[in-house]
């Protein structure tokens, strides 16, 4: 699975640099020349990591972060000429994860991306030392985007994997179908559970030996889902 990253960029000639650079390390980019621009394709695009200059042609890169942090937890990396202790300090104080300055050397931003998506997941204590979460022969491994029943792979769709992440993240705990929808598509995703459903009826078909009898992802009727927790 590709990770789609956003790169909010107004100078074309950085953000296609950018954009040769990650696509060639194997992420999926899609950019944004303008702050409404952005806005608008992290709600609609869903990437799981947003690039981020705060020289903006319509408005200060910080309203952005504090847009997204409004709805999102994604990492937001900050690419920027600003070099003042104050606007780093603003713009961490808002909620973005790093902050780069320009020029920067290619080697060090696909590190920062690594880290930034390693502390994307805030898994539960079992699954803190490695960053791995396992229930029976279910491995979710939050740094790689992987998935294996039995040591065999699971090739899940981008949502799909977000979604048994966030469930894997918070195991033991009812995820509600609300929190669901608003953690992958946004503040204005619609209260919707059927598309919810739908993605869960692939996953439990991928994950499950008999999804009609679930071991690992539980439907509690009427609220939400809830991920096994390590086997108990």
């Amino acid at each position: 699975m590709r990770i789609k990253i956003l790169v909010v960029e107004d100078e074309r000639s950085i953000s296609g640099f950018i954009k040769t650079v990650l696509t060639a390390n194997g992420y999926d980019v899609v950019l944004a020349h303008t702050g409404a621009e952005a806005g608008a394709m992290a709600k609609s695009h869903c990437p799981m990591l947003v690039i981020l200059d705060l020289g903006l042609p319509d408005m200060d890169g910080t309203e952005l972060i504090r847009s997204i942090r409004e709805w999102s937890r994604m990492p937001i990396i900050v690419v920027s000429a600003r070099m003042h202790e104050r606007d780093k300090v603003e713009a961490l104080d808002l909620g973005a994860d790093d902050f780069i300055t320009k020029p920067f050397g290619t080697d060090e931003l696909l590190a920062r991306i690594r880290t930034a998506l390693r502390h994307m997941h805030v898994p539960n204590e079992a699954a803190a030392n490695d960053g791995v979460f396992r229930s029976g022969e279910l491995m979710v491994d939050f740094e790689k985007h992987r998935i294996q029943i039995g040591g065999t792979d699971v090739h899940l769709t981008q949502n799909e994997f977000r979604i048994v992440a966030l469930l894997a993240q918070n195991a033991g705990k009812v995820m509600t179908y609300d929190c669901i929808l608003r953690e992958l598509w946004g503040p204005y995703a619609k209260s919707d559970n059927q598309i919810l459903r739908v993605n869960m009826a692939n996953i439990r078909r991928k994950l499950e030996k008999n999804p009609a009898e679930p071991k690992y992802i539980f439907t509690e009727v009427g609220v939400g889902y809830r991920m096994i927790d390590n086997g108990t």
